[in-house]
């Protein structure tokens, strides 16, 4: 952090219920997103700036447990908004306010819109050193533009229009004492209130890229555009068996895909002993090159008996998170004779999901049995082989993990 701007901070506004999103539905800041709430990746896009020194969120009150499950790893700092998106931000700058060192300069966005480049946000700051004090990226209107006209339309005319986006750059003396005289002046974004002042206002290229999330089909278009910058496509692949045994006690399950199935047997092992998500963790580590399950989870370590291997699928895709990289897709085949594997299909699709923070369209699960060949034909053991695919930036560096040894599988 010692060559980042002390005084610049992000502010992201992560207050809203999205009742456009759709009912019933996740807020769409904590929607998944490419195995990351939409929330993350703004967050790891300015932490991950060298000119933004600190990073807080202004959240809504009922959603502390979604939010601290998003920055469960982090050290983000969350302050409850208010009934609008103005009060929201003026929390969030009085918290500012309060904070070491002071800050100088503030970029307050928007939760929903995680496809924010670094050029824009390098963009922004730069201005700023540049002695501009309110700064709003925007883009040209370039489709015809009509307005609804007593039952019929007029044409407007869209030269000069410009749609505004997130983050907006501030001094943040001004937008602090702007928020705090104009309260009860209900504006669409924090520019607004500048222009209210008549005060100066900058202005940098927009991207198209940086949508906001409002519907649901708003992820499909950012899936997209996050995927289209990481244009080195890795295949991984993992393998896993485990012998079919009597239960040893009455907590002992047959675990396959992280979900438990009714059997007279189990499977033996360290950990629990699930090979349906031992092969996916395999291959995930696969694709950024950083040995197997045992490297990082010792057989001979008491930590791990009879530990859920969610812990070990999770470890992996951070693995693969630290190097920016995106799982795009699981298929597991589970190979025994017995269990059914069908009925339990679409509930091991969902949990790996779950664990993976995918959506379920992205994970495959399918069986297969040997015709009554071999260990699992003759029902002494169930295999697990997984495939998996995972964008990354080119130029990635293989990860060396400090956990590494070399003991044996899970």
């Amino acid at each position: 952090m010692d060559n980042k701007n002390p005084s610049t901070t992000a502010l992201i506004v992560a207050a809203g219920s999205g009742t456009r999103f759709g009912s019933g539905s996740l807020p769409k800041q904590y929607a998944p997103l490419l195995g990351k709430p939409v929330l993350r990746w703004s967050i790891d896009a300015f932490l991950r700036h060298p000119d933004v020194a600190d990073v807080v969120v202004v959240i809504h009150p009922d959603h502390r447990a979604l939010f601290d499950a998003a920055t469960k790893d982090m050290n983000i700092r969350a302050v409850d908004g208010g009934a609008t998106r103005q009060e929201s931000v003026r929390r969030g700058l009085e918290a500012l306010s309060q904070k070491e060192p002071k800050t100088g300069f503030v970029l307050i966005h928007d939760a929903a819109r995680p496809c924010v480049t670094p050029q824009m946000i390098s963009a922004l700051c730069a201005a700023l050193k540049n002695g501009a004090t309110a700064v709003m990226p925007a883009l040209p209107v370039t489709d015809t533009v009509r307005r609804m006209n007593n039952g019929g339309f007029k044409t407007e005319d869209r030269s000069g229009l410009l749609t505004i986006q997130t983050p907006q750059a501030f001094a943040f003396g001004l937008i602090r004492d702007l928020h705090n005289s104009l309260q009860h002046s209900e504006q669409t974004d924090d520019i607004a209130l500048v222009e209210q002042s008549g005060g100066k206002i900058d202005m940098v290229a927009g991207d198209s890229r940086n949508i906001k999330i409002t519907y649901p089909d708003s992820l499909a278009l950012a899936e997209q555009y996050l995927g289209d910058s990481r244009g080195d496509i890795r295949t991984g692949k993992g393998y896993d068996v485990h012998r079919l045994v009597p239960p040893r006690d009455a907590a002992h399950k047959l675990m396959i895909g992280g979900v438990v199935i009714p059997h007279d047997k189990a499977l033996e092992g360290h950990s629990d002993a699930d090979v349906g998500l031992h092969a996916i963790t395999d291959a995930l580590l696969g694709t950024i090159c950083d040995g197997d399950i045992g490297m990082h989870f010792s057989p001979k370590d008491a930590r791990w008996k009879s530990a859920d291997s969610a812990v070990f699928l999770r470890h992996a895709a951070e693995l693969v998170a630290a190097q920016d990289g995106l799982i795009t897709h699981v298929d597991l085949t589970v190979i025994c004779e017995a269990p059914k594997i069908g009925p339990y299909r679409d509930a091991m699709r969902r949990r790996i999901a779950e664990i993976l923070n995918l959506p379920p369209a992205r994970i495959s699960v399918k069986a297969t049995t040997t015709e009554g060949l071999g260990f699992t034909g003759r029902g002494e053991g169930i295999a697990a082989e997984a495939v998996v695919t995972v964008r990354l930036p080119f130029g990635a560096t293989p990860f060396t993990s400090s956990q590494q040894n070399t003991q044996e599988a899970a």
